[in-house]
């Protein structure tokens, strides 16, 4: 849990230096946190394909790296539904938009504020980005009390970018090109699902 604080520590001064206005507007609004995933990414491919066990998993694991994202798919869809029923304010066809955006809060919340409007736009983007935060605080103990697949179908969307890092640290190398594959299969699904749901 040690990483996961340090990572929440950075998470909180970065809020507070929002707030406080300490970092020029020119440097916030740049292209330097895009820039600095691309680093990351490049430094985690680096990693992965170094690791020659990444390739004999994925052998061994053939078809079934497909169920991932349909799994992650199923479990988001059915958790909103089920969520909806204690939501007075949020019925199942809204809940069901915001959870199909499986942590692409930046997208989904565009498409669904689009289509329905800035309240449930603003939902979306919360309980988006309080999936992808989860993903990163809470994948040591996912990956230990769930396996190594809980932190790649915590994550979603995001577990091709933002989360790969964290998932790929306490699941192994040799996960990582699942996590990836879900990843992107999630990523270009969002904007069908959620139009889908919300139209």
């Amino acid at each position: 849990m040690k990483s996961s604080l340090i990572i929440l520590m950075f998470f909180v001064i970065g809020i507070i230096f929002g707030l406080l206005n300490i970092i020029p507007l020119k440097i916030v609004n740049s292209n330097i946190s895009t820039y600095s995933l691309y680093l990351l990414m490049f430094l985690v491919g680096i990693g992965v394909g170094g690791d020659r066990k990444t390739w004999k998993i994925l052998k061994e694991i053939n078809i079934k790296i497909l169920l991932v994202p349909f799994i992650v798919i199923v479990g988001s869809l059915l958790g909103t539904a089920v969520l909806s029923l204690f939501l007075k304010d949020i019925n199942i066809k809204e809940a069901l938009a915001v959870g199909a955006g499986f942590g692409y809060y930046s997208l989904s919340s565009i498409i669904i504020t689009k289509f329905h409007g800035e309240t449930l736009g603003v939902v979306a983007l919360i309980a988006n980005l309080i999936r992808e935060i989860t993903t990163i605080l809470l994948t040591p103990l996912l990956a230990k009390y769930f396996g190594k697949l809980a932190p790649i179908a915590s994550g979603g969307a995001t577990s091709m970018d933002t989360t790969l890092p964290i998932i790929t640290k306490f699941v192994g190398k040799e996960y990582a090109i699942i996590s990836v594959f879900s990843g992107v299969v999630l990523t270009i699904l969002v904007p069908f699902l959620v139009t889908f749901i919300i139209k």
